[in-house]
């Protein structure tokens, strides 16, 4: 999953990616609110953590604007501000937790987590289509009792096909999810990890495969 952090303090915001990093979770930083806000609304992130106090925007200003347009991205509000009014405010802004500063780093892990369960509708630890299943946990594809753990990237490219079930995924939404909009990666690199992918499928010997759409992407079938 890939978070965005919009937080002005560099040295609190880069702490964050690393911690989301040991969890693994991909991050992205942005330093300013109306940054923030334009690549919240670009649709690539699964969650954010959000500062109240920013430049160009204020982080009320960036959530409410963003709720209004209809985004849905789970939001965790994390700010220096303690009092109850302000807590109330940035809830009812459409916040879907609010955490002060200084913060524990384990309630902060466990935040985040039930946010981006209640927004994807509770995330099963084992995805499951047709005849494998990806368990989340451990990085491992699996079917019918065999298994193989999966290298980062390879973890990364199965579950957003796994999620996305018989939809076309472009490669350029693969690109964006994993690698972000600062990322090095190019279409190769996709093909790459979709041949990695296909491999261990037909050493599992499942039936389920990985089809590509020419011009479109990819997307799964049960055979």
């Amino acid at each position: 999953m890939r978070i965005l952090i919009v937080e002005d303090n560099k040295r609190l915001a880069e702490s964050l990616k690393d911690i989301l990093s040991c969890s693994r979770y991909e991050a992205d930083v942005c330093l300013n609110g109306t940054e923030g806000y334009e690549q919240l609304m670009g649709g690539l992130y699964d969650g954010m953590i959000l500062d109240v106090m920013l430049p160009g925007m204020d982080g009320l200003t960036l959530l409410r604007e963003a709720r209004r347009r209809g985004c849905k991205t789970p939001v965790l509000m994390l700010t220096a501000k303690s009092e109850t009014e302000d807590k109330v405010a940035g809830l009812e802004g459409g916040a879907d937790y609010y955490l002060t500063k200084p913060f524990d780093q384990e309630e902060l892990m466990a935040a985040l987590k039930a946010i981006l369960r209640r927004g994807q509708d509770v995330i099963p630890d084992v995805l499951k289509f047709g005849d494998i299943t990806l368990d989340q946990s451990t990085f491992c594809l699996g079917c019918r009792g065999k298994s193989i753990r999966l290298g980062k990237r390879e973890y990364e490219v199965m579950r957003i096909l796994m999620y996305s079930r018989k939809a076309v995924v472009s490669k350029e939404t693969i690109i964006l999810k994993i690698w972000g909009n600062d990322g090095e990666a190019i279409d190769n690199n996709v093909e790459i990890y979709i041949s990695f992918l296909r491999k261990k499928l037909e050493f599992l010997k499942a039936q389920t495969r990985i089809v590509t759409a020419r011009h479109l992407g990819y997307y799964l079938v049960e055979s």
